[in-house]
């Protein structure tokens, strides 16, 4: 008899249990402030990625996404490993997205194949800026 309630319980209590409790804290919802930063210069990933971890405090909980998006020629330093390593650490750390703009690659001459790993390529920066913003991010272009 102990058994059979003690395995209803459980098949209750399962019932009632949210399997999604165990996200991680990268993982967005609804209620969350997101964010986007359009960049055309490589040297302000470093103070970018210092105002996303400040948000990321000032938010807590309300934290979502944070995108940067690396446009014009500034994506010809994406490919240099020495300038990179220390912006993708930090990035990494603090949740943020960098992206290339896939325009910006093809007019500047820069291979994908380059780019560090952890880069993603967007096919056009400018458009993906604004369709974050359609989503309901906040944006910034500096």
């Amino acid at each position: 008899m102990k058994n059979i309630l003690l395995a209803s319980f459980a098949i209750v209590l399962s019932l009632f249990t949210n399997p999604v409790q165990a996200q991680n804290a990268h993982e967005k919802h609804a209620g969350d402030v997101n964010y986007v930063v359009l960049t055309r210069n490589v040297q302000q990933l470093k103070p970018i990625i210092l105002a996303a971890e400040e948000l990321a405090v000032q938010d807590g909980d309300n934290f979502g996404d944070f995108q940067v998006v690396v446009c014009g020629k500034a994506v010809q330093d994406l490919s240099n490993k020495e300038t990179m390593s220390n912006f993708i650490k930090s990035a990494e750390n603090a949740g943020v997205t960098i992206n290339a703009c896939g325009f910006s690659l093809k007019k500047f001459g820069v291979d994908r194949a380059t780019l560090p790993k952890t880069l993603k390529v967007v096919e056009n920066g400018i458009l993906y800026n604004f369709e974050l913003q359609k989503k309901g991010y906040l944006s910034i272009e500096l």
